[in-house]
């Protein structure tokens, strides 16, 4: 059913095609019947008459079916094609586009790897029974069902062995596609397995190679493909068995006919040109239940993909986002915690509890804590990148939930932990969040994240290029190329999450002199894990486990929060603690 109802409604666009390619596909079908029975013809009443002339005309009409069942059957195809490609494009489309609109949670809950695969081979798995479909299955019962008529006009005596050949076929091909079901199924969540791996071990490469892990590695990666090669080969199995068993009773009915008919017209119920028509016309019906075989091979995986692009799309993200702009974008950015409480689904605990403070404009406020604390997830929280199970966050006295995507990434300016880039030049990257801004506003950004130098010595300046995830440039630059991406943006909130941590000292001190001026009005906010990064902070908050242990400015806090004095001497020595 999922099949049926994804293809369908990917098709209706293009219905016109559809029924052409019917259209098409009935005229050259009928054509291709048509040739036996004028073959039948010229054997019976020409040859066996002498009649020249009836050969020649009857022959010139089957060159004139040939031409017209070759136009048809090309035409068919392109138009086939059309559709297919068509709705693979508008399906490719569609998972991408409900990928980009998940939440954090439903994206990690079906994990990257699954998700490639779901948009690309899932997809390709659809398109290609849509193609066959197109090309092959609308041909083969109208072929069958001719075949059989013609067949019986020619000698109704032998229908028997119509009926006997299609029975025999129809019960291997219902044994064969009970056995490819669960196998296929198999198969698809074989191939998530070794996308993750091989994604996982692509993206920690460095890593890897820090640790002389390569040969663990290599392990999970053997395990995982052989994995997909087993289920592989018995698939490969059933098909080896498949055609075989076809062909044999392709030839046994061939055989017969023959024998029957060669019986039939020693006793002149029948004429050879008939014998040969029926013959025809059975290899005709054979060939199309052999197609309808084939297809029937490609639809078991096709259902469990479509089943599989099903759950994605029926899918519905935790986070709502309003179509339209119901409220103004906030122009302040104050940022209000107000009783939050949030805890990943199934974990035993809150991973914030009770949560509430102010975050005001034009101020700078820090976060600190353990590793584990939920100081990333607190920015998840202002970025609703989920929503709190309690409580309430809002900008300027606006809930979150009252901003569409794009005021909230008017509102928002993220540099994350992990600095990112996209595969382009630095001037695309720059631009992610302001696909207008001038080469002068870039240089400004580049200046006060502490990049311009850097980038000047690059032979192609701001139209260098930059590989997938920044891995052209070092961590340090990465981090302050993020840097200058958020602050080109120029929105209302900056996030800073730990995003210093790749910076040297000197570096450090530069940039965090040169921000103020750069985000003067805005909020900004920074999670770090440097007590030196956040000592000239407006107001510092202390986390530990999930809830808020302390405020104040850094000398407040070393008067009187333990917390906050046990992560200072930590980090620094007492005369700098002094």
């Amino acid at each position: 059913m999922a099949l049926l109802r994804l293809t369908l409604h990917h098709a209706k666009p293009y219905w016109v095609w559809v029924v052409a390619v019917v259209v098409l596909q009935f005229l050259s079908t009928m054509a291709s019947l048509k040739l036996p029975s004028l073959n039948a013809e010229i054997i019976d009443k020409g040859i066996t008459l002498g009649d020249i002339d009836f050969i020649w005309s009857t022959g010139g009409v089957m060159l004139l079916v040939s031409f017209g069942q070759l136009l048809a059957a090309v035409l068919a195809v392109y138009c086939g094609a059309r559709v297919a490609m068509s709705v693979g494009r508008d399906l490719r489309r569609e998972v991408y586009r409900k990928v980009d609109s998940l939440s954090t949670l439903e994206a990690t809950k079906f994990g990257a790897g699954t998700l490639i695969t779901r948009g690309t081979n899932d997809v390709q798995q659809v398109q290609m029974l849509v193609l066959m479909t197109m090309n092959f299955m609308i041909s083969a019962p109208i072929m069958m069902v001719g075949g059989v008529v013609m067949a019986l006009q020619e000698d109704a005596g032998m229908s028997w062995l119509v009926w006997a050949s299609v029975s025999i076929l129809a019960v291997i091909v219902g044994f064969l596609v009970w056995l490819l079901l669960p196998l296929f199924r198999q198969m698809q969540g074989r191939v998530d397995d070794i996308n993750s791996v091989l994604r996982e071990q692509i993206m920690g490469i460095r890593v890897v190679r820090a640790f002389v892990r390569e040969p663990f590695e290599e392990e999970r990666y053997a395990v995982a493909n052989k994995n997909i090669t087993n289920i592989s080969v018995r698939v490969g199995n059933v098909f080896v068995l498949m055609f075989p068993v076809i062909m044999m009773v392709l030839h046994f009915a061939t055989a017969a006919v023959l024998w029957v008919g060669g019986h039939r017209v020693d006793a002149g119920d029948i004429q050879i040109g008939s014998l040969t028509a029926f013959l025809a016309y059975l290899l005709q019906i054979l060939i199309a239940v052999m197609m309808g075989v084939f297809m029937v091979m490609m639809i078991p995986r096709a259902v469990v993909c479509a089943e599989r692009i099903r759950e994605l799309l029926d899918t519905e993200s935790t986070l709502k986002f309003p179509a339209t702009e119901k409220v103004e974008t906030p122009f302040n950015g104050r940022i209000e915690f107000d009783g939050v409480t949030f805890g990943f689904p199934g974990a035993e605990l809150p991973v914030i509890k009770n949560m509430s403070f102010v975050a005001e404009p034009g101020k700078t406020t820090a976060i600190i804590g353990s590793t584990g604390s939920g100081k990333t997830t607190l920015l998840g929280l202002i970025l609703r990148l989920f929503d709190p199970q309690e409580g309430s966050v809002t900008v300027d006295g606006v809930p979150m939930s009252a901003l569409t995507r794009s005021q909230l990434a008017a509102t928002m300016g993220l540099v994350p932990q992990r600095a990112y880039l996209f595969g382009g030049t630095i001037a695309s990257n720059l631009r992610f969040g302001k696909a207008d801004a001038s080469d002068e506003e870039l240089w400004e950004a580049l200046r006060v994240a502490q990049g311009e130098s850097f980038v000047r010595e690059k032979e192609k300046g701001l139209d260098e290029p930059v590989s997938q995830g920044g891995t052209s440039v070092s961590g340090g630059q990465r981090q302050r190329l993020s840097i200058a991406r958020a602050l080109v943006a120029k929105p209302r909130v900056y996030l800073f999450d730990d995003s210093f941590s790749a910076l040297d000292v000197a570096t450090d001190a530069r940039l965090r002199a040169a921000l103020p001026e750069a985000t003067a009005g805005a909020t900004t906010i920074i999670v770090a894990q440097r007590v030196s990064t956040i000592t000239d902070a407006d107001q510092i908050l202390v986390i530990e486990d999930g809830e808020l242990v302390g405020r104040g400015t850094h000398h407040e806090l070393l008067e009187s929060n333990s917390v906050y004095q046990e992560i200072v001497r930590s980090q620094l020595t007492e005369s700098e603690v002094a």
